[in-house]
């Protein structure tokens, strides 16, 4: 009798066996249909075992009497290579994590659903649109699309377009459906389809005109572009070095001898601007990933790159698991950003994901940051990764001047001192754009009542609503949840209802008023909703369309204006106490990486950032040494505290409606781990945000100096908390490597 062992995506650390009426291995990493209690699921074949009697199958563990069979082979082929059933292995021993689930999240969402039948082998086509080839139409082209701004911009994009042509899934980020169809209508566009074989964007490869680099540059791309094998590159390299243009200069030699390149980006709002820039200089198409996609662009993508239609995939955190043909090199950008680490379910770091693929897949690894983590720096400085440094900026741009603004006793409108004021009216009146950055979206972060200090809290939550004063409503920030805005106080039936602190619409209404002779955006995840929003509003930015920019961390996030030459901080004392020893690293990374965005041309820039604790030695030390000095020294900090990258650690996390539950089980956890002398145990404590969505949230740290040994012991701990009664009456999980303990 021939037995599959099948991966099934439950909380369950355990195969599940099935008879197969099958001869050959091929299934294995194939997806098969298997009944699983009164329902059928879809699982991973992980391996096939022979029995022949009954003493084989007991020493297998296997009960042949209540034994079922696989119900249908979903693939002709593996949807899943040996590399990433391997991957997939070892992420379940490292994040101590149900094989099955992890298996089905190295899946594109449409190969999880059993109901859409066999998935495409392969992809035969590209859908493309294209100008049409009437060119009496194309005469009076403003008149026809004179009355939809949005048509317009979609039929200009078109003539900017490379070939006049654009895929499906491109202009799909960045317009409707209704616009492309108008154009359709009119007879301006018109779609079609390309056949793509395994390597044929390698014939179309043109290389466009390429700068020449500087001596830093120059280093850094022949050192990499040496390497054959695996190794592993951080190129720290202060913002506006030219990060980029390394990359592209040492994947072009890749690209010429068919190999891929898979590069990660921290967020969907740079992948439109970096895939532009890498298209132009390949001319060849580069495939996109990311959750603004749907569920058949995504799988379509991947399918090339599984099969080698495509050279460059750009994508986010989740495209670290794209299968390559021929890989040649995987690039993590700005690769200390936060988003890499997923924080729900699979509690995985992509840039973790990335060393351990490009080690199996022996090619290199790059990861470049103008502020590395301090994981990856303190890796550099003891040798197991080789670092590069690009310390000036590229062309005739310089580094901006950094300062601070002492706020006490100062002046204040709409959370701006005086000073700021007259300095911002300075650059605006010399033709420039500044940048305000204050890290809170809505109108304000609190709403109370002036007579009787009554403040609406989320009930879920025990957290202060939010004022959104465009949509005239109150949202927790925490939960989602949304209500009216009130008139009136509920505790005392006043009507004096008073907002509390400054959020980035009261400080864009705020400075439009001071400067009404400017326009003024605000740039934040309430205002760039909507297809292709962000992309365009930052088009405009860089046409001077705006002068004065209002925004949040989106406004840091790698993005070019060559007119801004001001930029301003507020509000960031509250990260200086935090008790999260990871809050000064990420306070002096988005420091540096907001000032980054000033004075990137050939005009000078200069960054303030107000405060009522200028003495503060971690602002001192950031403002007059700059964030390599300020890195090295908190690496040092922490190896005399004895915390990480120093030392390792693995958090449980625990919540539950019921506060004493939650706690009582961390207690326990704490417990078993206490048996292990070569561990320390901290907590249970309450997290940061102690409850949301009606659960109470507690953490317990588990640390060692020695990654594996952890490992070992979190792996015993964890088998025997499984069987803990208390452990089904919480939602509990561990977090390896934790970043974040709110």
């Amino acid at each position: 009798m021939q037995i599959a062992q099948v991966a099934i995506p439950v909380p369950m650390y355990q195969l599940f066996h099935y008879e197969i009426m099958l001869s050959t291995t091929d299934i294995i990493g194939a997806r098969v249909l298997v009944p699983f209690g009164p329902r059928k699921v879809l699982g991973i074949v992980v391996n096939l075992v022979t029995v022949k009697n009954d003493e084989q199958a007991a020493q297998l563990n296997i009960n042949l009497k209540k034994l079922r069979a696989v119900e249908r082979i979903l693939d002709d082929c593996p949807v899943l290579s040996e590399h990433m059933m391997t991957l997939a292995q070892w992420m379940s021993d490292f994040y101590h994590h149900p094989i099955g689930e992890v298996m089905h999240t190295l899946l594109p969402a449409s190969l999880r659903k059993h109901q859409d039948g066999k998935a495409r082998p392969s992809v035969q086509s590209i859908s493309y649109y294209r100008l049409s080839s009437n060119q009496e139409l194309h005469l009076h082209a403003s008149e026809l699309v004179a009355r939809s701004r949005k048509q317009g911009e979609l039929y200009t994009s078109m003539q900017q377009a490379t070939d006049h042509k654009c895929s499906v899934h491109e202009l799909k980020e960045s317009f409707s459906a209704s616009v492309i169809k108008a154009l359709l209508d009119k007879g301006l566009i018109e779609k079609y389809d390309e056949a793509v074989k395994p390597g044929l964007w390698q014939s179309s490869l043109k290389i466009d005109t390429k700068p020449v680099p500087n001596i830093e540059q120059s280093i850094a791309i022949s050192t990499i572009s040496m390497c054959t094998s695996f190794d592993t590159f951080l190129i720290e390299g202060v913002t506006g070095s030219g990060k980029t243009e390394v990359y592209l200069q040492i994947i072009e030699p890749l690209l010429e001898v068919g190999k891929q390149v898979l590069i990660l980006v921290p967020e969907i709002g740079l992948t439109p601007q970096t895939v532009k820039r890498f298209e132009r200089r390949f001319n060849t198409r580069v495939g996109v990933l990311h959750s603004n996609l749907n569920d058949s662009d995504r799988l379509s993508v991947w399918q090339q790159a599984r099969e080698g239609s495509v050279g460059i995939v750009i994508g986010t955190r989740s495209s670290i698991f794209t299968q390559l043909k021929n890989p040649g090199m995987i690039i993590v950008d700005e690769e200390h950003d936060e988003s890499f680490k997923q924080q729900d379910n699979l509690k995985y770091h992509a840039r973790d994901i990335a060393v351990y693929r490009a080690n199996k897949l022996n090619i290199p690894l790059v990861l470049g940051s103008a502020t590395p983590s301090l994981e990856s720096l303190h890796n550099a400085l003891e040798k197991k990764y080789k670092f590069l440094s690009l310390p000036n900026r590229a062309g005739s741009a310089s580094m901006p001047s950094q300062r601070l603004m002492d706020v006490k006793s100062q002046k204040m409108q709409f959370g701006i001192a005086q000073g700021m004021l007259d300095k911002m009216k300075q650059h605006l009146e010399n033709g420039n754009q500044v940048m305000v950055f204050v890290n809170r979206r809505g109108y304000a972060p609190a709403l109370l009542c002036h007579q009787c200090g009554f403040v609406e809290f989320c009930e879920r939550c025990d957290n202060p609503m939010t004022v959104h004063k465009i949509q005239h409503h109150l949202q927790c920030h925490r939960c989602s949840d949304v209500r009216y805005l009130p008139s009136q106080c509920r505790e005392c039936g006043a009507s004096d209802m008073d907002t509390f602190g400054y959020g980035t619409e009261q400080l864009q209404q705020g400075l439009s008023e001071l400067f009404p002779e400017y326009n003024s955006i605000r740039i934040d995840s309430d205002s760039v909703r909507g297809k292709g929003k962000l992309d365009r509003l930052l088009k405009e930015i860089n046409q001077k369309q705006y002068q004065i920019l209002v925004g949040t961390q989106i406004l840091s996030k790698g993005h070019h204006f060559p007119d801004v030459t001001f930029v301003l901080i507020l509000d960031v004392d509250s990260a200086l106490f935090s008790a999260d020893f990871r809050a000064p690293e990420k306070l002096a990374q988005l420091i540096t990486q907001l000032a980054g965005r000033a004075g990137r041309s050939d005009k000078s820039g200069e960054m303030w950032l107000q405060t009522h604790c200028p003495e503060h030695p971690l602002l001192q030390d950031l403002i007059n040494n700059g964030y390599s000095d300020f890195a090295r020294y908190a690496l040092l900090e922490r190896k005399h505290a004895g915390l990480p990258p120093h030392e390792f650690q693995v958090c449980i996390r625990s919540e539950s409606h019921k506060k004493g539950l939650a706690n009582q089980f961390l207690i326990l956890c704490a417990e078993t781990f206490t048996q292990f002398k070569h561990a320390k145990v901290l907590g249970p404590f309450p997290a940061a945000i102690e409850k949301r969505q009606g659960r109470y949230r507690f953490n317990l740290i588990i640390q060692s100096a020695s990654r594996k040994y952890l490992q070992e012991i979190t792996k015993q701990a964890n088998a025997a908390l499984i069987q803990l009664p208390i452990a089904k009456q919480v939602r509990w999980s561990i977090d390896v490597l934790p970043t974040d303990f709110s």
